[in-house]
């Protein structure tokens, strides 16, 4: 049989949806990728943060006289555009691959336990929002709030937001 040299390759794509649930369990992330990727994207998130807390810093001298305003509103402004950068490539990289820029660091990704991709809408509205709301209401918001990470110590290593959009977090 000949081989032809100009034909397209041939491979084999190791997808997330031909995972079964043992292969999910046995590539769920380390605790310690998940910290580390929460910890990079908050120091990510720090590009747009200080900008516009100098900002902020800068108007109680503007509002004392001793700072002229123009300074003030520009790095408002590239804080602003910061977030608005750092906020888009996130959800692109979400809708994409299920991945922020430190999940894509560190090689891992969300995903569905029956290993399909997450979609965006699902990302927002089930597993970040209803964490987001219940942190937010007064005393028992603290408690969400610990209880969330907490539960990452737990047989199955999945966090609340996990558990309530029946997500995992796997390595890729």
């Amino acid at each position: 049989m000949e081989t032809n040299p100009y034909a397209a390759p041939e491979a084999t794509v190791d997808d997330l949806r031909a995972w079964d649930a043992q292969g999910l369990e046995e590539r769920k992330a380390s605790r310690g990728k998940r910290l580390g990727a929460a910890l990079l994207d908050g120091v990510i998130n720090l590009v747009w943060i200080l900008p516009v807390f100098w900002g902020a810093m800068m108007a109680v001298g503007v509002n004392q006289g001793i700072k002229p305003a123009a300074p003030m509103v520009g790095l408002m402004l590239l804080g602003f555009a910061l977030l608005v950068a750092i906020f888009v490539i996130n959800c692109l990289m979400l809708h994409r691959s299920g991945q922020t820029i430190g999940k894509r660091m560190l090689d891992i990704a969300i995903v569905r336990t029956d290993g399909s991709r997450m979609s965006l809408p699902r990302y927002i509205f089930i597993r970040v929002l209803p964490v987001g709301l219940l942190g937010a209401i007064p005393y028992v918001g603290g408690l969400i709030s610990l209880v969330d990470p907490l539960l990452i110590f737990g047989k199955d290593r999945r966090c609340l937001h996990d558990l309530i959009a029946d997500t995992i977090v796997v390595d890729v």
